[in-house]
């Protein structure tokens, strides 16, 4: 039988394709995920998400695709396939009419654990996951973020190796939201791989080593975070200058430069590189010109999904380097 080495990807699929009736959802996307990494599928609503999760997952058959998951032919063994995995939804899987520790026991059973074995692994998971005191209370008083945690510790009782966490953090507030990503990072730190879908965009640049823009059923770019950000332009660099000769020097020395005659201000197109700023800071300098302030401007996440999918995604803030 074939595991996943360290050699291997986790996740392999290769002309992954779906339809439903005469909608294509999938078409022949290709998708590899290093074990011990992050991957973030990002896409518009209805963009094919949640449906490659599923067919990832077993939960629902591709119509074509060679598609491996833990090293396991998705087509010949699902059944291994599912033994490697865990799956955590848009919508929390755990019973609000028994308590925390009854869902973690439950989920004990379904892995077929002893009675020892299934109370120290509740007892370990719920710690982990910050969920002691509240352990012995129906699940119906929780939060939506104690939810997901509770969600996600049950998704561990099997110990799995790769995990999809279909928009894990949709409806959470901020907090909850950064605690939940502290979760999956500690996660990575032991060797899990993590399979994530999500609409928000800060969250796949904080913890995704690999994100691909799914639009129309086909991947329209895939790369890191600042791979992705090189590819739409609009970067610039700004200078700010308090004293008018400065500025006036300046604007006339930088010919391509975009002027802002009242707040005394500079716009020059750059990609933000260490060079270039270098540069730029070298020409000040020999030029006798000094800026009062420095600021790097570059595209962030948001302006990647919206030009690639022509949807704009939930806002994050602009993402810039005073100097």
């Amino acid at each position: 039988m074939t595991t996943t080495t360290s050699h291997s990807p986790a996740i392999a699929a290769k002309g992954l394709r779906k339809a439903y009736g005469d909608k294509t959802v999938l078409d022949g996307i290709d998708l590899t995920v290093p074990a011990g990494t992050v991957f973030a599928l990002l896409g518009p609503n209805g963009a094919g998400k949640t449906t490659a999760v599923k067919i990832l997952s077993t939960l629902v058959t591709a119509d074509a695709g060679d598609l491996h998951v833990g090293g396991h032919d998705l087509a010949t063994d699902p059944q291994a396939v599912r033994a490697a995995i865990g799956v955590t939804g848009q919508f929390s899987a755990v019973d609000g009419l028994i308590t925390g520790e009854e869902n973690m026991l439950l989920m004990a059973d379904l892995h077929l654990l002893s009675r020892s074995e299934g109370r120290r692994t509740a007892a370990e998971l719920l710690e982990r996951f910050d969920l002691v005191e509240a352990a012995k209370k129906p699940v119906s008083t929780y939060s939506g973020g104690m939810k997901r945690r509770l969600d996600l510790a049950m998704t561990l009782v099997g110990n799995p190796r790769i995990i999809f966490l279909d928009e894990p953090t949709t409806g959470l507030d901020p907090r909850s939201r950064h605690n939940m990503w502290q979760i999956i990072r500690d996660l990575v730190s032991d060797g899990v791989t993590v399979f994530l879908t999500t609409q928000y965009l800060e969250e796949a640049d904080e913890l995704a080593d690999r994100i691909a823009v799914l639009n129309d059923g086909k991947i329209a770019a895939e790369g890191s975070a600042a791979e992705l950000k090189r590819l739409i332009p609009g970067g610039h660099v700004r200078l700010r200058f308090t004293d008018p000769a400065a500025y006036q020097s300046a604007a006339v020395a930088l010919r391509d430069a975009t002027r802002d005659d009242e707040a005394l201000a500079l716009q020059i197109p750059s990609g933000g590189s260490q060079r270039e700023l270098r540069s730029i800071l070298d020409w000040l300098d020999t030029a006798g010109i000094e800026a009062d302030e420095l600021t790097v401007h570059t595209p962030d996440l948001d302006d990647v999904f919206f030009a690639l999918t022509g949807t704009t995604g939930i806002p994050t803030q602009p993402k810039e380097t005073v100097r």
